[in-house]
């Protein structure tokens, strides 16, 4: 059997999130805190429909600036590589965790796109 990615919907301090899991259980991205579980499998959607998005490298001296929807890389205040997703409305849908190497990021954002269509969504027992 095929090991796919998940999404994990849990209750956070003032409403509910998700973290996207790649098949070896690792965080690959987490969302933002949404008011209720609707509108967090509303963002699951989001993260779905735009997982292959474009890349916009905000590390580069004279980067292109892309339209939404888009993924952003850029340097964190500790000099770590991150991204973030944002959606057809310019809203971040999902960010990173940071990383030493902008290669390392960018198969970050190659793990949404190989493991977000198709993960299951499952809800973290309290």
């Amino acid at each position: 059997m095929k090991k796919t990615g998940k999404f994990v919907v849990k209750t956070a301090k003032n409403g509910v999130m998700f973290n996207l899991l790649a098949s070896n259980g690792k965080v690959i991205c987490t969302s933002q805190v949404y008011a209720n579980e609707s509108s967090c499998l509303n963002g699951i959607e989001s993260v779905r429909t735009n997982s292959r998005s474009k890349i916009e490298d905000q590390t580069e001296e004279k980067y292109k600036k892309l339209t939404n929807p888009k993924y952003e890389i850029y340097l964190d205040s500790s000099d770590k590589y991150r991204f973030r997703l944002k959606a057809m409305n310019g809203e971040i849908v999902a960010a990173s965790q940071g990383y030493i190497s902008k290669e390392s990021c960018k198969n970050g954002i190659a793990s949404i796109s190989k493991n977000a269509t198709g993960a299951l969504i499952i809800r973290e027992e309290e």
